[in-house]
C-alpha cells in the first residue's frame, strides 16, 4: 500500500506533459473536529492518489486546508469523493482564476497541528464562532462605508503585490504577527466601527473573525472565499473591481492576475513589476520580486554571491551546501538586505 509520494516534481511534470490532459487547480478549507487526524490523512492520499490529484494538503483536529490540482477528466469523481466525507459534502471549492498545469507536481498530504499556524492556545475560544461571511457586492459596499476599517489578513509578500483599495496591510511575516498589531491598532475601535477582513481563500480570515470576536470586537465581517471568489462573483456579476493587482497563490504560478495595475516593484532595479520567483542558488531559495531583464543579468538570482556560486558546476554546488541548513532568511519572504528596492 503507497501511501507517500515516490515520484519527483520533474518525473512529475513529464508524465504531465506525455498526458496531454488539462487539471484544474482548486482551493478549500473546512474546519471540523477530526477525531483521528491520521486515519483521514490516510484515506485521502489513497482515494486521491488514484485520481491522480496533485498539492498540498494539512489535515488537523481542527479540520482541513487544501490546494491541490485534479485532472479535468477526473473532476465529478473526485468531486464524488468530497461528497461521500460527510463534513466535506457540497464544499465550497475555489477554482483558480488562472488555470496551469504545472501549478503541483507532488501529492503531499500531511498532518498537522493546525491547519493555519497562528501560535494561539485554541481552547482561549471557539473558532467555530465566527464572523459575518459576505460576498462581492455586500463587501464592495462595506468598504466604502466611513465607519469600516479594511485589514488584509496576509502577509507582506502578498499584499506587496497586491490588495484591496484603502486596506491596511500589516508589514508581517507570520498570520499570527498579524493577530496582536491589528488588535492593538484597532484597540480603541472594537465598538463603534465594522471590522471586515480578506484573504486569499478565506481560511485566515475565518479563524481570525473567531479570535477577534472573542477579543471584543462587535461587528466583524469577511469575504467569503477570499480574492479567489471574489474575483468570480465580479466577473460573473459585472461588479465593481475594487482590487489593485496580482493574488499571491501557493503554488508555482505564484500569482494570479486580478487586475491589471502593477503596484510593486523589482527588488533588484525598481522597475515596475510584481513577478515572484525563487533565488536560482538552492543553498538560497530566497522568494523575491524580479524583472525579466534582472532575470536574464542576474541569472535568477538575488545576489551576485548566489549568482557566482549558482555559476559553479552542480558537485561543487553541492559540496558547498554540505552539512550546511538553509538559512531562516528563505522563510522570511523577501527578507534580504540584498533586496535594494524591498519596500
Amino acid at each position: 500500500m503507497q501511501l507517500y509520494n515516490k515520484l519527483s516534481a520533474k518525473e512529475r511534470a513529464t508524465l504531465i506533459e506525455e498526458a496531454g490532459t488539462e487539471r484544474i487547480t482548486i482551493s478549500f478549507y473546512q474546519y471540523h473536529n477530526i477525531g483521528n487526524p491520521q486515519v483521514l490523512r490516510d484515506h485521502l492520499f489513497l482515494s486521491w492518489d488514484e485520481l491522480d490529484v496533485l498539492g498540498r494538503i494539512y489535515v488537523a483536529k481542527e479540520g482541513i486546508n487544501a490546494q491541490l490540482s485534479v485532472p479535468a477528466p477526473n473532476f465529478l469523481k473526485f468531486k464524488e469523493h468530497l461528497d461521500s466525507i460527510e463534513f466535506l459534502k457540497d464544499i465550497r471549492l475555489n477554482i483558480a482564476r488562472e488555470q496551469d498545469n504545472m501549478s503541483f507536481l507532488k501529492l503531499k498530504v500531511k498532518v498537522r497541528d493546525k491547519i493555519v499556524a497562528d501560535g494561539l492556545n485554541d481552547d482561549t475560544f471557539d473558532v467555530t464562532s465566527k464572523g459575518v461571511h459576505v460576498d462581492a457586492k455586500t463587501f464592495n459596499d462595506l468598504i466604502e462605508d466611513p465607519d469600516t476599517v479594511l485589514v488584509d489578513m496576509r502577509n507582506h509578500y502578498e499584499s506587496e503585490i497586491g490588495h484591496f483599495k484603502n486596506a491596511i496591510t500589516p508589514d508581517v511575516d507570520t498570520f499570527r504577527d498579524s493577530l496582536d498589531i491589528i488588535e492593538e491598532d484597532l484597540r480603541e475601535q472594537k465598538e463603534d466601527k465594522k471590522l471586515v477582513m480578506y484573504c486569499t481563500g478565506g481560511i485566515r480570515c475565518e479563524k481570525a473573525s473567531a479570535y477577534y470576536k472573542h477579543k471584543g470586537f462587535k461587528n466583524v465581517f469577511q469575504l467569503e472565499g477570499g480574492i479567489i471568489e471574489y474575483d468570480r462573483q465580479v466577473k460573473a456579476q459585472g461588479l465593481e473591481n475594487k482590487f489593485l493587482g496580482k493574488n499571491f497563490v501557493f503554488d508555482h504560478r505564484r500569482g494570479e492576475r486580478i487586475s491589471e495595475d502593477v503596484i510593486a516593484n523589482c527588488h533588484q532595479c525598481g522597475a515596475a513589476c510584481d513577478t515572484h520567483t525563487n533565488c536560482a542558488n538552492e543553498a538560497c531559495h530566497l522568494l523575491f520580486i524580479q524583472c525579466n531583464n534582472c532575470k536574464t543579468s542576474m541569472d535568477n538570482c538575488c545576489s551576485d554571491d548566489c549568482k557566482e556560486i549558482n555559476a559553479l558546476p552542480f558537485e561543487e554546488q553541492k559540496a558547498l551546501r554540505k552539512g550546511k541548513a538553509n538559512s531562516n532568511k528563505i522563510f522570511k519572504k523577501g527578507r534580504s538586505e540584498v533586496l535594494k528596492f524591498k519596500k
